[in-house]
């Protein structure tokens, strides 16, 4: 499970998902990539969740990179607690994605692998996801 190994604050504001992803939108590092149709808060157990199911796919050939990392903690109240008494802890760890991020990428094996790969891996996640090639996404501002 990904999570910082330190933080300079223990608790964050939620924010707010508006806008494109503006870095991080094109395929750099593999040949193939899933790209975000949507905003969400994608959590570290449905990272590693996608993670594994293409890894598996792939028998572990070729080479996975995961360009997310969940860095916003996400506090929780106990359950059947009272209002107000201050910000509950932190329970688990989220990276925050704009529609048209690159979430993960795949290089060195054949299209029809990486095409099934990425679909076993966006079936984990909570967001509508693209396929995308490398060349696909080089042309685009």
């Amino acid at each position: 499970m990904l999570l910082p190994k330190r933080v300079k604050y223990r608790k964050v504001h939620r924010g707010r998902l508006k806008g494109k992803a503006m870095r991080g939108n094109k395929v750099n590092y593999g040949d193939f990539g899933l790209q975000a149709l949507e905003p969400a808060w994608i959590t570290s157990n449905q990272i590693e969740a996608a993670r594994v199911a293409m890894t598996r796919y792939c028998k572990r050939f070729g080479k996975v990179w995961i360009k997310i990392f969940p860095d916003k903690p996400i506090t929780q109240k106990p359950a059947e607690t009272r209002m107000g008494s201050g910000k509950g802890s932190p329970e688990y760890w989220v990276a925050v994605v704009k529609p048209g991020r690159v979430m993960f990428e795949i290089g060195g094996v054949a299209e029809e692998t990486a095409r099934e790969a990425m679909r076993l891996a966006a079936n984990k996640l909570p967001i509508k996801c693209k396929f995308v090639k490398k060349e696909e996404t080089d042309g685009e501002q």
